[in-house]
Parts: C-alpha cells; structure tokens; sequence
C-alpha cells in the first residue's frame, strides 16, 4: 500500500468516524456538524480560509526559525560555558514553567495585535524542546570521541572550540532534529493562541468570527486546515532532517517503498 493510499484510506476512516458520532448522538449542526457540511463550508469559503491560513502560516514560520535560533545559540552557549549554565539553566525552565495562556496577553499588550505578537508566542514554544534536545545531545557525546579529540589537539584546554564544532556539534545534530520535530508539531499552538487572545487575522481569529456568528461549519473548515498545515509542517520538516543527517538513517523496517 502506498503512502497516499495509507493517507486517504486514514483520511476516509477519520470521516467514517465522525460521520458516525454525528449520527448517533444527533447533535444539531450547530453544534458538531457533518463532515459534508464542513467540506462544504472549506470549498464555498476556501479564498477566506486560504487567506487567513496564509497569516497562521507565515507567523507558524518565522516562530519556528527564530525558536530554532534561540534554542541552539542557548544550548551551544550553556554547553560552553560553565557559568552560563548557572544563569541560563533557570531561564530555559522558567520559559516553559508559566503557561502560554499566561504570557500571551503580555506579548499582544508589548507587541501590539500584529503578527509580531504572534511570532513570539510560537518563538517561545518552539524555544525549549529545541533548546532542552540540542543542550541534551551536546551533554552526551561519545566520550570515547572526546578523549581522541583531545588527544589529537592537545588536551582539554587547548582547542576547545575545535572540539565543539568538529565533535559535538555534528554527534549532537541527531537529538537537535528530535527537538525540531516536537517544535514542528507544536509550532501551530503558539500562533493560534496568540490569534484567539487579540489579532485581526489568521486561523485562531477566523475560529473565534466563525463561533461568534455561530458558523460551526466554517469554525471546524479552519480548523481542518490548521490540522492539515501543522501535519504538512511536520513531514517538511521531517523529511529536510533526514535529508540533512544521512548518517543517522532510520533503522526500522520500511513495511513500503
């Protein structure tokens, strides 16, 4: 069975199964409508939809590029430097220690009810499972790697850096791309809190329209397409990583071609 066939077949039983919630509870539409409703309501709206998922997008984005940067330069940065560790330790807690739904207000009030806002919210989502993996793949490099680095350099103190950008930056680059595929599915939360909390665009604000003037079918079209946005995100990203790690292949059996 082919990927797209596994897809569809997935896709259909997914629809089988809420079509049969719809009837068995007998929930009114507007309250949890069909599956045809909404497929409806995504092809009747799908130049509005498109328009705000392609605000959702670009926030989902560029929080992802800057909450990889931030999360790599930290772990690098507490990997090298031993005081760094006391200082920065608690702050790569404490940013994932207070929920989102805490921070977001602050942000819109700092950043205004633009995309910045939103940015940042998806930023510090992504900072910490990028930051805690790469920090963690750096801690747990071969020791064996290490000792013949240092041997070939020197000792400990000689070339540190060199030991760092030719050891384990390279044998830590497996749990950085762990930490990017956790960042991949939950980039889309961050944008979207930011949405519901004060925007005037995007999926989380079209959710929010949509359930005010109680068009569900349209609210569950939006939230469709978030869902197929952060599941297209991920096997992107997944597919890049392995693209750019082949030395770490997959060792699990391909039951497909």
């Amino acid at each position: 069975m082919t990927r797209i066939v596994r897809i569809a077949v997935t896709v259909a039983g997914l629809m089988a199964v809420w079509q049969a919630i719809v009837w068995i509870s007998g929930a009114p539409p507007y309250l949890l409508p069909s599956p045809l409703d909404t497929v409806i309501a995504l092809t009747t709206r799908a130049g509005l939809i498109a328009g705000h998922a392609l605000v959702t997008l670009s926030e989902i984005v560029a929080g992802l590029i800057l909450g990889t940067a931030l999360g790599v330069v930290s772990a690098v940065v507490i990997a090298s430097f031993r005081p760094a560790r006391r200082w920065l330790m608690p702050v790569l807690v404490t940013s994932q220690a207070i929920p989102v739904f805490a921070i977001a207000p602050l942000l819109v009030l700092w950043l205004g009810y633009g995309m910045a806002s939103k940015v940042g919210m998806a930023t510090l989502i992504i900072y910490f499972p990028v930051a805690s993996s790469f920090l963690d793949g750096l801690r747990r490099t071969e020791t064996r790697w290490i000792d013949l680095a240092h041997t070939m350099t020197g000792g400990p103190r000689a070339r540190p850096f060199a030991v760092l950008r030719h050891v384990r930056l390279p044998a830590a680059l497996p749990a950085l791309a762990s930490g990017l595929r956790v960042a991949a599915a939950v980039a889309p939360i961050g944008a979207v809190v930011g949405e519901w909390v004060g925007s005037g665009a995007g999926l989380g604000y079209l959710m929010l329209q949509a359930n005010a003037r109680v068009q569900i079918d349209l609210m569950f079209a939006a939230l469709l397409t978030l869902a197929a946005l952060a599941v297209t995100l991920y096997f992107l990203v997944d597919l890049a990583l392995r693209k750019a790690i082949p030395w770490q292949p997959d060792t699990l059996p391909e039951s497909d071609p």
